[in-house]
């Protein structure tokens, strides 16, 4: 039924009798007040209130009063150790295969492995003009996807990769060939299968081209349906550089001749587990792509040199959801944190194997534990509750009660400052929070009664906690923040 231009009720009732309501605001701007069976509500805006009995609000999706935390990720360790071998280009061998054209790349690797090499040479004649003007030729590979490697003689010429929207890429760019023959080696790279969307399994992945070569004495060479050779994998791979019992198979280095930035790298390092309890990860962030194993179980994939897009801005509930809003973390690395699962940890001597594709810095690698940083809570007063219906309900009391602000610091852990407390018209979100118009001064004083040093504390939502009502016609919340130490 209608309440209003923007407002309706959905009402359900039973054989039995009972009854049930969900009030809705759908006016993205404004607060609604509105009756319903001779009783009047004050709906936010974009909110719908739940009445389990037509009578009494037990939530609203606009006042989730649930507590929200800003955590911390704490070094646990001074570093690793690291050593390194670098993985060669892909040569014809024994687990090589030739044949005319381009392949496509799952239905080659059979998901054996995300690397799939594909190889030509490209005779160059002496007489070509580039050779001389120093205008390198232009090569241009199309793709399905989703990433790719260049290599020209054995030496990293470009690096492209696509996206979730547009897995498909193509590199364009001139190479340094010289005269004679060149070796053109493709790291073609699958990121995973896809699992979603129509006839998905039909989907490619790899070089399919066209593959061509721009920039020379005849115009433009077509390389696409000439002989190409494939690999699939790597060389460590085979070589099971992950495991215990692989990583001892080829010769390390380490000290000042580990590689640094250098694509197509292993890392291998060992470390103790640390004693304290809590999630631990690794920080990735100063590599580029690559993936990582401890113990030889694999972790998952690594890309923090895939840059989140797009455009970041302030974010508020209110309207209707589409993918690009309430972005955040533009410009930053996708994931930078990866999770370590204590139970496949040794207390001493446990193996971290690193593969790196584009060139990273492993020393900026380091073991994290995740701690919480700061609590929060941001409720408005008279915020509805499930207990305060349940008592009502119950009879047990006969009017509402006012909400309650709950702070939890993690076992172990105390409630050690509070860095912001405001009733009155706070503004901002969990870690950011700021004053607004309306401020009681006497905000911080029932928290740091109540709730400095101890693990957990609430503190009832009204004015009389507060010094009194800041401003009597307005519709006030509490936001609070506490640090965990």
């Amino acid at each position: 039924m209608s309440l209003g231009n923007y407002q309706e009720a959905h009402v359900f009732k039973s054989k039995s009798g009972a009854c049930a309501a969900f009030l809705a605001n759908h006016d993205s701007h404004s607060f609604a007040k509105v009756a319903f069976r001779n009783m009047h509500y004050n709906l936010p805006p974009w909110s719908i209130s739940i009445l389990p009995d037509c009578k009494n609000t037990v939530y609203n999706t606009a006042r989730v009063g649930a507590q929200s935390a800003q955590m911390k990720m704490t070094p646990v360790n001074r570093g690793f150790s690291w050593q390194s071998y670098n993985e060669e280009t892909a040569s014809f061998d024994d687990n090589s295969f030739t044949t005319v054209g381009l392949l496509e790349q799952i239905n080659t690797t059979r998901d054996v492995s995300d690397y799939l090499w594909y190889m030509t040479d490209v005779k160059i004649n002496p007489d070509e003009g580039f050779l001389k003007s120093g205008k390198w030729p232009v090569l241009t590979v199309l793709s399905a996807g989703h990433a790719l490697h260049v290599f020209i003689n054995g030496q990293l010429s470009g690096t492209v990769y696509g996206s979730l929207e547009k897995p498909k890429l193509i590199f364009n760019e001139g190479v340094n060939l010289r005269a004679g023959v060149n070796k053109i080696s493709l790291l073609s790279i699958a990121v995973g299968l896809p699992n979603v969307g129509p006839h998905f399994e039909k989907w490619n992945a790899g070089i399919l081209g066209p593959v061509s070569l721009n920039g020379l004495n005849e115009g433009r060479r077509d390389l696409s349906w000439q002989k190409w050779s494939y690999k699939i994998g790597l060389e460590g791979e085979a070589l099971s550089l992950h495991s215990l019992s692989g990583s001892s198979s080829v010769e390390w280095v380490e000290g000042s001749l580990v590689a640094r930035k250098q694509p197509l790298t292993w890392y291998k390092t060992t470390f103790n587990a640390p004693a304290e309890n809590g999630p631990l990860a690794l920080d990735m962030s100063s590599m580029g792509k690559g993936q990582v194993w401890i113990n030889g179980q694999s972790i998952g994939r690594y890309w923090p040199g895939y840059k989140a897009s797009g455009s970041c801005g302030a974010c508020s509930y209110a309207g209707w959801f589409n993918e690009k809003k309430c972005l955040s973390n533009c410009g930053e690395a996708s994931q930078r944190w990866y999770h370590v699962p204590r139970s496949w940890l040794n207390p001493t001597g446990n193996l971290l194997v690193v593969f790196e594709e584009w060139g990273g810095n492993p020393s900026g690698i380091s073991l994290v534990k995740r701690e919480i940083q700061s609590v929060c809570a941001d409720i408005f007063e008279w915020q509805p509750t499930l207990v305060n219906w349940q008592l009502q309900a119950s009879g047990k009391v006969n009017r509402p009660l006012r909400p309650k602000a709950h702070l939890w610091c993690a076992p172990g852990q105390k409630i050690s400052s509070i860095k912001f407390a405001s009733f009155g018209t706070p503004q901002g979100v969990c870690g950011s929070f700021r004053e607004g118009s309306c401020h009681a001064h006497h905000s911080y004083d029932a928290f740091e009664k109540y709730c400095i040093g101890q693990q957990s504390c609430s503190v009832t939502v009204a004015p009389e906690m507060f010094g009194g009502d800041p401003c009597p016609s307005i519709m006030k919340k509490l936001s609070v923040e506490a640090i965990c130490s």
